[in-house]
């Protein structure tokens, strides 16, 4: 009896303990199954999208900032016109160039990333401590100086085309007084200088540029006030290199001051002062970069060291010529450009001086790439320090 009663109790047991654990699956399937829906679709996506090459991009600041982040961010766009199907791409916009730099390419790289573009000068270090740790991955830094085995850098001879801003700006100041906004005083931003002064010397011997460096890439308040102190001396044309050139741009329409601009076409935000700029043409670029990394042949090719493409290449050029740049002056351009196309000049060639006088390119002598990317001097006729 007591082994019948014994039976039933445990069959009760067993039957509620089979109730409740069916309970139990059921209320954490309820939202497992939520989760490993999400994690199997994940999983799905990631199958599908591992048929494809993902490419990431990250960028120091906005991508419609006229300037360098949206000259960068519309070949993002080409590449990814291009490829179609083929790819699938990644981007980050206002990325800090510290540690969050290397967080936001690990975390690409974690999404299946395998090509990444660290589009800033101070994104190189990051960069690079992401490429020891994942030596599959291909990197493509713009403008740094340093390289390893899966990380290239590429960059333009954008100094070619400050030359030709510079004789816009010689041409057609009155006060014979020029200014520039630069952001760092780092070798490729000194080269910019240099030869948007040479250049305006070219054309007006009398001309000066004064140089103000804001300790950033884009700053309004910075820029704003650097460009007013510029003005204030009696400037009439202000050239810059910072990321972001829409607040010096509509300054300078605003007080009725020339304006050169750089990294992008800039033009219709100031229809009566806009000179000319210098200006990036990346897609091409961009899209053999890719192709380079997708064929596997990165390890070799031109893109594996420091790649640099001028005129000549198509990566760097001149914006349209604003309204009040002469046809006279425009064809001097035009002759100017051509001659370096044609490698028959360049600007950082025959005797230079430095601000003290000292010669720092021989009669006859042409700098090097190398020598114009370790500049650390500003050239005669610049008004400013590099402290």
């Amino acid at each position: 009896m007591k082994k019948k009663i014994w039976k039933k109790l445990m069959s009760v047991v067993l039957c509620g303990a089979m109730v409740f654990s069916m309970a139990g699956c059921g209320n954490t399937g309820g939202t497992n199954s939520s989760s490993e829906a999400d994690s199997s679709a994940k999983t799905s996506s990631e199958k599908t999208d591992s048929k494809k090459t993902t490419v990431g991009f990250i960028f120091v600041g906005a991508k419609d900032d006229y300037g360098y982040n949206q000259a960068a961010y519309n070949a993002s766009v080409a590449v990814e016109k291009h490829f179609g199907d083929q790819i699938q791409v990644l981007r980050q916009e206002n990325v800090p160039e510290t540690e969050e730099a290397s967080r936001a390419l690990e975390q690409m790289i974690q999404k299946g990333a395998t090509v990444l573009f660290p589009t800033s000068y101070g994104h190189l270090e990051p960069a690079m401590d992401v490429a020891k740790k994942y030596p599959d991955a291909t990197f493509f830094h713009q403008g740094g100086l340093k390289t390893m085995d899966n990380l290239g850098t590429y960059f333009g001879t954008i100094w070619q085309s400050f030359y030709l801003c510079g004789i816009a700006a010689g041409a057609n100041t009155k006060s014979n007084k020029l200014g520039f906004v630069a952001s760092f005083p780092i070798p490729q931003v000194l080269a910019n200088i240099n030869a948007f002064e040479l250049g305006a010397k070219s054309v007006n011997p009398d001309a000066t540029t004064s140089v103000i460096f804001t300790g950033s890439w884009s700053d309004p308040a910075l820029q704003t006030s650097s460009a007013n102190t510029l003005i204030d001396k009696g400037i009439d044309v202000i050239a810059q290199h910072q990321d972001s050139t829409k607040t010096i741009v509509e300054l300078c329409e605003q007080k009725g001051v020339y304006c050169v601009g750089d990294h992008a076409d800039a033009s219709e935000l100031a229809p009566n002062t806009w000179l000319t700029g210098a200006v990036w043409h990346w897609d091409d670029l961009f899209i053999d970069m890719v192709q380079t990394a997708i064929d596997g042949k990165f390890d070799g090719s031109k893109y594996d060291g420091k790649y640099r493409g001028g005129l000549k290449e198509g990566v760097v050029d001149i914006a349209p010529f604003g309204k009040s740049v002469s046809e006279d002056t425009q064809k001097k351009i035009e002759e100017e450009k051509d001659k370096m196309i044609n490698d028959d000049y360049n600007p950082f060639s025959d005797e230079i001086k430095d601000q003290k006088g000292n010669i720092v390119c021989k009669k006859g002598q042409t700098l090097t790439i190398d020598e114009i990317e370790s500049m650390d001097y500003l050239v005669d006729g610049v008004i400013g320090s590099t402290k």
